[in-house]
């Protein structure tokens, strides 16, 4: 829209723009098409546009022919959106995007989102939608100048704190272009930028325990001025030879750290055991016939490299709200890293029933002891990767202790959200959960 434009359609809607919600218009027309430009749209994306006004970056992002979810807080521009748009792949939501539910949007094949972030609540909404693991696949965000320098700083330089490592620490930041106020209406006090937000590949960074790594670095800036060494010290007690271990200077600042040394000393104070490939081998399973009766006995290296039927179990863990605890494999899995699966799931061992294996990999991988409640078996199949799985559900509310070696991350999820991303991005999963997870809706069903 133009400027006049917008002055009119302001009018004729009876809105006049709200400061506390952040409400400034572009009116820069070929500054909203290079805007949108930047997130290098396709058809198979689904677009989430928070704020979106009066539609200045949702009418090209319709014409690139693809789905829009706008989130918009304002019930008069909801309704002009509504109206305006009413032919078009658009559905808006009236909410505060601080409450929109981001694991919905697993459901979605591929998602990107276009933002013109309220600068008073943009920090909380960058945090709530890059949260590791998010669903969105890129992010192009308008934000105050300030903020975008603090999230695109490099080391030494007074922009680079806390909020920058830890959004850096799961995603790319790029600095695009300044943006002036004279673009807006209203006018805003200060300048704008946008930046491109992108996750990192999974492997692209050693893995980490990513909440003690928040805490080193909140610790780190809590007194910018003070040396690193003296504000570590409750986790760091030799920090002259650590320091000297990571090439840094035993004098060095928070500011002067830069994300990799981070990383580093957050393995330095919990390490990640990597698992070797050679302790694997050394596993034995029982090798079982089409009717999951003990013939002998293998090494896990004789079993998965011969494909040989085995035993394992795979545990169905929720909250109080009825959601389930899915898990992210480690990337040194043999099979299937990096993809999502039950809450915890492991192999049958020489000598073990599954009900003990089940309690063992409960505790093993999720630091926990419920009572659990077998609820199905699968034969053994190339859907299962040749296991017999008996499956568990399980309760819990309270916290869990995993090792980032065997799992990245773990999330709780609606079941029916659950059902909609395995529609959607099917190979997200392991292929056994996959097996386990219809199983187990067909029992819900029935029960």
């Amino acid at each position: 829209m133009k400027l006049s434009e917008i002055s009119q359609t302001l009018r004729e809607i009876r809105v006049s723009p709200v400061k506390t919600l952040g409400q400034n218009f572009l009116h820069d027309r070929n500054l909203a098409r290079w805007i949108v430009e930047q997130a290098k749209l396709d058809l198979d994306d689904y677009v989430v546009e928070i704020g979106p006004g009066l539609g200045a970056l949702t009418e090209i992002v319709l014409d690139a022919n693809v789905k829009v979810l706008a989130i918009e807080k304002d019930a008069r521009l909801t309704e002009f959106l509504r109206e305006k748009f009413q032919d078009r792949q658009l559905e808006v939501l009236h909410t505060d995007a601080l409450n929109f539910d981001v694991r919905s949007l697993y459901t979605q094949r591929r998602v990107k989102m276009i933002a013109n972030l309220p600068y008073y609540i943009s920090s909380q909404l960058l945090l709530k939608f890059a949260n590791y693991p998010s669903p969105i696949s890129l992010s192009v965000l308008m934000l105050q100048k300030e903020l975008a320098q603090r999230l695109s700083a490099l080391p030494s330089t007074a922009e680079y704190g806390a909020l920058t490592l830890q959004i850096q620490a799961h995603h790319r930041v790029e600095y695009l272009r300044t943006i002036p106020a004279s673009v807006f209406l209203p006018k805003p006090e200060v300048d704008s930028a946008l930046i491109r937000v992108t996750p990192r590949p999974d492997d692209e960074l050693p893995p980490f325990d990513s909440a003690l790594f928040n805490e080193l670095v909140r610790r780190g800036f809590s007194q910018r001025r003070k040396q690193l060494g003296k504000l570590l010290a409750g986790f760091i007690s030799d920090w002259p030879s650590v320091s000297e271990s990571l090439g840094l200077d035993r004098q060095i600042r928070a500011e002067a750290v830069s994300l990799m040394h981070w990383i580093a000393l957050t393995n330095y104070v919990r390490p990640v055991e990597v698992p070797e490939a050679n302790s694997l081998g050394r596993e034995r399973f029982p090798v079982v016939d089409e009717n999951d009766r003990l013939l002998r006995e293998a090494s896990r290296t004789e079993v998965h490299g011969d494909n040989l039927p085995h035993r394992a179990v795979h545990i169905l863990i929720f909250n109080e709200k009825g959601e389930i605890l899915l898990q992210k494999r480690g990337r040194w899995k043999d099979r299937h890293p990096l993809r999502w699966d039950s809450s915890a799931a492991g192999h049958v061992n020489a000598g073990e029933e599954y009900d003990e294996t089940a309690r063992r990999e409960l505790d093993e991988e999720l630091g926990i002891t419920v009572p659990l409640e077998r609820i199905g078996k699968l034969s053994a199949s190339e859907r299962t990767d040749q296991e017999f799985i008996c499956i568990y559900r399980g309760r819990h509310t309270g916290t869990f202790k995993m090792e980032p070696a065997e799992i990245e991350t773990v999330q709780f999820f609606p079941p029916e959200i659950v059902d909609g991303w395995i529609a959607a991005r099917p190979n997200n999963f392991a292929t056994a959960f996959l097996e386990c997870w219809r199983m187990y809706r067909r029992s819900a069903a029935e029960n």
